[in-house]
């Protein structure tokens, strides 16, 4: 059964206005102009300390009391690049810019807490609320971090949370170790030599290299990883030749690879290399790959963890917890500040992902009964790894 904190029914009302704000008005990476004097105008009427420019648009609301520990919490801010289809009332404003993963009731939920704490401050220390931009790709949370959060902002622990589609409202999901896998991309560059396409023997077929190279691939999980550990490789774009009879002198493959462990990261990045230049070699083809990494996996700490368990047991009770979830080969820059600090980050609930519910969906719209438990995870997780108040 869900305990949420006294006096949200107010408080959600304003949490839902704020989120379907948001919603309506998405922007994305590095540009969150208007959602960043959103939240700074909130942050500062709630009677927090305001500052501003980390990672460009990001924003960070500090809350004291007294002496203690600090901590951050944190909320990502941006959309995606996609046409919504809802045609909700609330819905997005900005052609081919949607709130389609949630971020606006992840900065309402974040905002919740900063106003209910400030005015019922029942802990001892220091709260940074961390409000992220460009999380979806560009990597906000590595930017933020590069910028000086953690020295401007000298935290002992940072948590995070995502809402999770698929996940009953009123569970909360978490573990510890990894949550989230690393996320690189790759290009694959192949150069041969190009012929019309009923003389192949005059020339080198890029294309039937980069099929071989496709193929094997995809032995690099099933024979050079770990039967207990995983990876994806997944090639996600082929791009090769503009007419029917010629066979091109070049092709690009592009894609993603997902792992947990950073030993099995290493090891799919050589591979895909050796395989790529061994095949293409074989087919008198040359091969450049260009790896990039991402986002690190997202690990959540042992000690953080357990806090945040309890924390969310306070709202959702044990019955609603999940502590043994099926680790997400999604991706999440929050990773980044938890390479920094020990942290925590939970999934919560939003119900079925059916009809278009699930994330990243152009008919996905955040599940605004979410926002009373998110808010009170907040809430109890202040209590929880801060000092109560004297």
């Amino acid at each position: 059964m869900v305990r949420t904190i006294d006096g949200t029914e107010a408080l959600t009302a304003d949490m839902t206005a704020w989120r379907r704000d948001l919603h309506a008005h998405p922007e994305t990476a590095f540009e969150e102009e208007r959602t960043s004097d959103f939240v700074a105008e909130k942050l500062a009427s709630f009677g927090l300390e305001v500052h501003r420019g980390l990672a460009k648009t990001g924003v960070v609301g500090l809350l004291r009391n007294g002496e203690g520990p600090a901590v951050a919490f944190r909320a990502d801010m941006d959309a995606l690049h996609i046409h919504e289809q809802t045609n909700l009332p609330h819905a997005s404003h900005n052609p081919g810019r949607m709130h389609a993963c949630g971020h606006d009731g992840h900065t309402a939920m974040l905002l919740g807490a900063a106003r209910h704490l400030s005015a019922h401050p029942n802990f001892q220390g220091t709260i940074a609320f961390v409000f992220q931009p460009a999380e979806e790709n560009e990597g906000g949370g590595r930017v933020m971090v590069e910028d000086g959060l953690f020295e401007t902002f000298p935290v002992e622990q940072v948590y995070g949370m995502h809402n999770w589609p698929g996940l009953e409202v009123g569970k909360i999901a978490l573990r510890p170790g990894p949550i989230m896998a690393a996320y690189d991309i790759f290009e694959l560059t192949l150069t041969g030599k190009g012929t019309h396409a009923a003389m192949p023997h005059l020339g080198t077929d890029t294309i039937l290299a980069g099929t071989q190279i496709v193929n094997a691939w995809q032995t690099i999980a099933s024979r050079s990883v770990h039967p207990v550990d995983s990876a994806v490789v997944s090639v996600t774009q082929f791009h090769a030749g503009d007419t029917w009879n010629v066979l091109p002198a070049t092709a690009v493959l592009r894609g993603t690879t997902r792992t947990f462990r950073k030993e099995v990261q290493d090891m799919v990045e050589r591979r895909m290399g050796e395989l790529a230049k061994a095949i293409a070699g074989g087919y008198g083809v040359e091969a450049e790959l260009r790896y990039e990494r991402r986002y690190p996996s997202t690990v959540n700490e042992a000690g953080a963890t357990e806090l945040a368990r309890r924390a969310a047991a306070g709202v959702v009770g044990e019955s609603g917890l999940d502590l043994d979830p099926m680790p997400s080969m999604g991706a999440e820059d929050f990773a980044f500040m938890l390479q920094q600090r020990p942290g925590c980050y939970v999934w919560v609930g939003a119900g079925p992902s059916d009809g278009g519910r699930n994330l990243h969906s152009p008919h996905y719209d955040f599940n605004d009964a979410v926002l009373p438990i998110g808010l009170s995870y907040w809430v109890r997780l202040a209590e929880t790894v801060l000092p109560r108040a004297a």
